[in-house]
């Protein structure tokens, strides 16, 4: 599988193209600001042509282009519903303050935007990924795992989890004793060898955050509680 990831706009906010191969389909996950181009240069570089594009959560930094790269290349875009308002008012999760930031900015929303509610299933370019509902961060936030042909796992987590640290919670949405319940039940019961690919900063491995992330030093998975 190719797997391009690349931060993007003033918060670098990591977008990626995922595609079983060069020269073929692709889904766009997480275009957040200054994004077109930079993908556009990976889609040409690489020989791609997206079908999709899936969006982990609702924040600006992670959907601000989702819009405009899904009018250009005509296809739909994927939220969870609860994190559905963000994508046309980028200030809704910031706060009154924050908002103040986006006053008379037009962001252009997905014209086939769809939702993905709870646990499911979503094959996309030629990609089965397995879609984990993962509130905590926001509400709506959600984490994509795949199994590469190879035989690898990777699991793109947005800002539920990063290398050494978790989401922030103090956004409107957000919910600590959520996020800690997300990683225990999605993220912990993950094979060691699964790669993170976080919404920002360097890759990590469920087995290196689970032996080394403090967040996750207090946390059991469901059968290790059970046992």
């Amino acid at each position: 599988m190719l797997v391009v990831g690349f931060p993007v706009g003033q918060l670098q906010a990591n977008c990626y193209v995922l595609a079983p191969h060069e020269g073929g389909p692709c889904v766009v996950v997480d275009p957040g600001q200054d994004a077109v181009d930079a993908v556009n240069g990976q889609l040409e570089k690489h020989g791609l042509t997206p079908e999709g594009v899936l969006l982990t959560h609702g924040h600006f930094d992670h959907v601000f282009s989702a819009g405009e790269l899904c009018r250009a290349h005509g296809v739909p875009a994927w939220v969870h519903p609860a994190d559905e308002y963000m994508i046309g008012d980028p200030g809704a999760a910031l706060g009154p303050e924050g908002r103040q930031l986006f006053d008379g900015v037009s962001v252009t929303v997905p014209e086939d935007l769809r939702v993905l509610s709870g646990d499911t299933t979503l094959e996309i370019a030629g990609i089965r990924f397995t879609v984990h509902h993962a509130p905590g961060h926001t509400g709506g936030s959600m984490l994509f795992e795949a199994v590469t042909e190879e035989g690898g796992r990777l699991l793109l987590t947005g800002d539920t989890l990063f290398s050494g640290a978790i989401g922030r919670t103090d956004l409107p949405g957000g919910d600590h004793e959520r996020i800690l319940g997300t990683l225990s039940s999605k993220v912990l019961p993950l094979e060691d060898e699964t790669a993170v690919l976080p919404g920002h900063g360097p890759t990590s491995t469920v087995g290196r955050e689970r032996a080394g992330n403090p967040f996750l030093q207090d946390l059991r998975a469901p059968d290790d509680a059970a046992s």
